[in-house]
């Protein structure tokens, strides 16, 4: 390898002597070698290095790939005028739209009479080097990267600097107070970059300014008083810049600016900015900056005047009479401009004069494309209106579209519905081919609506930019969604949404219709980047909506029926309903609900309620697929509220015969309990036969949600005691861990273990068994041998333990963890330690379980001695409880 960089390096020696010889200019050979460097870094391979640099051969100059590359330029300038006419210095650099994907080269300070770097539209990653800050550079222009990092505070000391273009990159912190001293800057373009923190009072003294942009960043602070001296200023851009407003009343100093963009500020109201001395204003976007009063006669009398766009703000009055005369003006936006005089503010006004022949429950969109059957048989119509700067479009079905603004500085052409130029492979990719295209607000509009609940279903794909590695894979486009007027999407991306480009995505969202029309809306909201792969590429785009009923439809049959079998169908009718009451009343479900609410009502419920219809659209009607659990008390269904909150529903089984006073005890119970092991009860829902119970949702079934279901009959089987209000405390946590540890042993339900049928709890049960000598009994016949005895009777003690009659006798859990790991000894449990010294339910049990022993044994006697206790009464105090108010004091006891 060495020996094969020593011949390169003597044939470019050679050829250099060579054209020496023939006295032609020439670039030293140092340069030559840096620019092999500079090659290396950039990841450029084409440069033909076998020829001179400053030739101007093809390898040199543009054109080197094939001309359809729009924007793209390879040139390497020289200035040969050195020594007379015999010695050549690059002194510019373009390589523009190669996807090139090195990094920013050191090696330009090996170039030391470069004036020029322009590296737009590549591939590059990495940050700014410091070393050029040493450098005469005019021109540095790096638009359209993979730039990362933060503003070397060197470049400041470029005093030669003209131009510094880094739009479209990832460049982030603050642009450093130094940049004040650049003295000949004329030109500092940042659009779409992460920068933040204020701007720095010393830019004010940048007086030689004459573009300034600064869009889509996360600058904070208000839009500086300072701009007033740059008198220069031609252009100035500060749209969703995160500046806040209002715009300086100072800017009317700056008369010479011809393109004026300031949109989505933050901030107070204002009046409207005094511009009436800018007589050279040609672009005019004022667009959502909170701007209150009237509108400005003057800007009628604005002779040059082309583009203006006040949307978005809170203008009143009437549009003044002076803008009849207006004729240069190619475009006037003044939409949701509120209540200004004669304007268009919506599509209500195109639609005064329609009337609704019948009403509609749906309708489906393929949004810039043909009609298409998609989603199994769903009929998507056509939406092929070409669109336009200021449109409203009336479909021949139920909905129309209106599309406003213009893409500003667009070089690739005004097109409204954009096409899919590679294959797509995804699911009904039909829908996804075309989609359509704003500059900046798109809304649909669904009207002879039959008021209701809808899900709204919005497709996306980013069909614009490549999945690749060039520059055209770098584009941003973000946006917002509102639907009846709600933001329900903020800074929408789809690419990000849908794991890459080429990929659908689609959002579902519940709205309600109240007056029978729908209004969903797409906004740019001034953020992401606007000239990847070409200037004019941004917007909201959609490929397709779905607008669906939550409610059942009702019949619309529109036949005719004779009298006769109207009175026949009342007839069968009548008779079905007295066969189903009756029916119902056989089975004891007649008065079902009276009985629930008379239940509820003796209950001080801390939880909501929920109608049917609420349950059946978060759970899509009970799908199969929505269901995540089976218990007991019936199946668990995952849910989605309208307001974006999961739930899990819990349906009582219609063949639960003690469903609903378990139902009734849970809501009681649950509601009234506040436990960070517990998930929350939102609510429940009595409607009809169904009984639902509407949880907080823990996703991949949890730990604590499974311990849930496990509290909740612990909490069942302490009833009396826990009735109250108050917080239970984490010994309640052991004692319900000493219950699940049981029934792991044992293979069966604390609530359901039944030995010879005779109805006895677990607990209690091994209670007897411990004081007996006999706990091995407690173990799963099913395990057979194939365990441990010592390990079972050590996992048995430590639920013991847990179960203790006093909360301060059980263990921590630290100290359960480490008994059942072996690590210490598990505490020896006295008998009896589990049962208070007035336990009369355990004398009870302990007969029952002699008389299961010894049949002869007098029934009368235990009857009696059962009679004693209540069977569902806990063997635990009420110290379990957190006081129903704890004050700090009692916090700082507990530590």
């Amino acid at each position: 390898m060495q020996f094969g960089r020593l011949f390169t390096f003597s044939v470019v020696l050679f050829a250099y002597f060579m054209l020496l010889a023939s006295g032609a200019a020439l670039l030293p050979v140092k340069e030559v070698e840096a620019l092999k460097e500079i090659a290396k870094t950039l990841g450029k391979t084409n440069w033909n290095f076998s020829v001179d640099p400053c030739s101007g051969e093809s390898e040199w100059k543009t054109p080197l790939q094939p001309e359809k590359e729009k924007g793209f330029q390879n040139t390497v300038t020289c200035n040969c005028s050195y020594a007379n006419n015999t010695v050549c210095h690059v002194i510019s650099i373009i390589l523009k739209a190669q996807s090139l994907p090195g990094i920013l080269p050191p090696e330009l300070v090996k170039l030391p009479y470069l004036q020029e770097i322009d590296l737009t539209r590549n591939y590059l990653n990495g940050s700014i080097p410091k070393e050029w800050g040493s450098m005469q550079l005019i021109n540095i222009s790096l638009i359209g990267n993979r730039l990362s990092g933060v503003l070397p505070i060197e470049l400041a000391n470029i005093t030669t600097l003209k131009t510094f273009t880094l739009e479209y990159n990832n460049v982030s912190g603050v642009i450093p107070p130094e940049f004040g001293n650049m003295v000949s800057i004329e030109r500092i373009l940042l659009t779409s970059n992460n920068f933040t923190g204020p701007l720095p009072e010393t830019l004010a003294k940048l007086t030689t300014l004459k573009d300034f942009r600064i869009s889509d960043n996360h600058f904070t602070g208000k839009i500086p008083d300072f701009i007033q001296n740059w008198t220069n200023l031609d252009k100035i851009q500060i749209q969703a810049s995160g500046l806040e407003g209002p715009i300086p009343l100072g800017i009317s100093l700056c008369t010479k600016i011809s393109d004026l963009r300031i949109s989505d500020l933050k901030g107070r109201e204002a009046s409207f900015p005094p511009l009436s001395n800018m007589n050279n204003l040609k672009t005019l976007v004022l667009r959502s900056c909170n701007i209150v009063g009237e509108m400005p006669a003057y800007l009628g009398d604005m002779t040059v005047l082309k583009t203006l766009d006040l949307s978005f703000n809170k203008l009143t009055g009437e549009i003044p009479s002076s803008f009849n005369s207006l004729k240069s003006v190619e475009l006037i936006n003044l939409f949701g401009s509120s209540s200004m005089g004669n304007n268009s503010s919506g599509v209500f006004p195109c639609l005064k004069s329609f009337r609704c022949p019948q009403n509609s429950y749906s309708f489906h969109i393929n949004s810039g494309g043909r009609e298409v059957v998609a989603d199994g048989s769903t009929t998507f119509e056509d939406d092929i209106d070409s669109g336009g700067a200021s449109k409203f479009f009336l479909s021949r079905y139920n909905w129309a579209f209106s599309s406003t603004g213009n893409f500003m500085d667009n070089d690739a052409g005004t097109v409204y519905i954009a096409t899919n130029t590679s294959g797509l492979t995804m699911k009904d990719y039909q829908l996804y081919m075309t989609a359509r295209l704003s500059p900046l607000s798109l809304t649909y509009y669904g009207f002879c609506l039959l008021n209701g609940n809808y899900t709204v279903s919005l497709h996306f794909a980013e069909i614009l930019f490549t999945n690749d590695k060039t520059y055209k894979s770098l584009g941003r486009r973000i946006f917002d969604i509102f639907i009846q007027g709600k933001l329900v999407l903020k800074d929408f991306n789809i690419e990000d949404e849908a794991g890459g480009v080429g990929k659908a995505v689609i959002k579902n969202f519940t709205t309600v219709v109240t007056g029978t029309t729908l209004e969903i809306r797409f906004y740019w909201n001034g953020k992401g980047t606007t000239g990847i792969p070409l200037k004019g590429t941004y917007g909201p785009l959609v490929s397709a909506i779905s607008v669906t009923p939550d409610f059942k439809l009702p019949s619309e049959d529109g036949k005719k029926i004779s009298p006769g079998l109207v009175v026949g169908i009342v007839l069968s009718v009548s008779c079905l309903i007295v066969i189903v009451l009756g029916i119902l009343w056989w089975k004891g479900c007649y008065g079902r609900k009276n009985e629930i609410d008379e239940d509820l009502r003796g209950l001080d419920l801390q939880t909501g309620s929920f109608t049917l219809r609420q349950i059946k659209a978060a759970t899509n009607n009970f799908d199969a697929e929505n269901k995540i659990g089976e218990g007991g008390f019936g199946p668990v269904y995952k849910g989605l509220l309208s307001d974006g909150t999961i739930i899990a529903v819990k349906q009582l089984s219609s063949k639960s015969k003690q469903g609903n006073r378990e139902f009734v005890n849970e809501i009681g119970m649950i509601s009234a309990l506040q436990h960070p092991n517990l998930v929350r009860l939102y609510g429940c829902c009595i409607e009809g036969n169904q009984l639902l119970l509407v949880y907080e949702y823990m996703e991949n079934n949890s730990l604590a949600r499974a311990l849930f279901g496990k509290f909740s009959f612990v909490w069942g089987y302490m009833a009396p005691e826990y009735a109250m209000r108050g917080y239970l405390t984490d010994k309640a946590d052991v004692y319900s861990f000493g219950v699940v540890a049981l029934e792991i042993v044992s293979g069966k339900s604390n609530t359901s273990y039944r030995p010879k049928e005779e109805c006895i709890y677990l607990l209690d049960w091994a209670l007897v068994l411990q004081e007996k000598g006999e706990l091995m009994e407690l173990v799963d016949p099913r395990l057979e041998s194939n365990y441990i005895k010592e390990e079972v009777l050590g996992m048995i003690n430590v639920a013991l333990l847990c179960t203790n009659s006093s909360p301060t006798l059980r263990p921590m859990m630290s100290s359960v963890v480490s008994m059942l790991e072996g690590q210490t000894a598990v505490q020896k449990v006295a008998s009896g330690s589990g049962i208070s010294s007035d336990d009369m339910k355990f004398k009870a049990i302990r007969n029952q379980y002699q008389q299961i022993l010894d049949p002869s044994m007098n029934d009368s006697q235990t009857q009696s001695m059962s009679m004693e206790a209540p069977w569902t009464e806990s063997s635990t105090s009420a110290s379990d409880l957190y006081p129903v108010n704890p004050d700090s004091q009692y916090w700082k006891d507990r530590e």
